[in-house]
């Protein structure tokens, strides 16, 4: 089995509920888990992984994986909202995994609102992540296309386009397919 994994989808694809399920059903096994997420990401709590289907499980945050030590009787290291961390604490996670014999499974979005990778997700793709997609269906309604990006709307459901990408929360965002992105993101037509 490989021992470093990326889980990647777009915002309500259940990354983190996905992330739940698996650590309860190895912790069942008696195979010990940890789970850790960036600092960055409070919407539910501090310490907290929760999926919007209501699953919740204590987590440690972290602001960086510099000083960050896996605990010696952990067996598989879950990590959420991966995309918020730096190459650098990526390049951690890949050592825990190569040299400590541990499973690493992280869980994210690959791209932004733009269309340009986050710079962990790109570094988790060029280290051989073994790379599993998580599916959702397109916001937009009546559309039953996979959702492949995410659309930022303003206040007034314009469309952003540029500025801060590191930015919580789903209130201003769709998950939407490849045409209804081009066609809103660029305001032209379908293709």
């Amino acid at each position: 089995m490989a021992n470093l994994h990326f889980y990647y989808g777009v915002m309500g694809s259940s990354k983190s509920a996905a992330l739940l399920i698996n650590s309860y059903n190895y912790n069942q096994n008696k195979i010990h888990t940890e789970i850790i997420k960036p600092a960055y990401d409070t919407r539910f709590g501090a310490t907290k992984v929760t999926s919007r289907i209501g699953l919740s499980a204590d987590a440690v945050a972290l602001k960086s994986l510099n000083e960050y030590a896996i605990n010696p009787n952990t067996d598989v290291l879950f990590v959420d909202e991966v995309q918020f961390f730096t190459p650098d604490d990526i390049n951690k996670l890949v050592h825990i995994a190569d040299t400590q014999g541990k499973i690493v499974m992280c869980y994210g979005l690959l791209v932004d609102s733009n269309e340009h990778m986050f710079p962990a997700s790109k570094r988790l793709i060029e280290v051989g992540a073994k790379l599993h997609r998580l599916k959702s269906t397109c916001q937009m309604n009546g559309c039953k296309c996979l959702a492949t990006h995410h659309l930022r709307f303003d206040a007034h459901g314009k469309v952003i386009r540029e500025g801060e990408q590191f930015a919580l929360g789903d209130d201003n965002y769709k998950s939407v397919c490849r045409n209804h992105f081009y066609e809103l993101y660029y305001n032209r037509g379908a293709h």
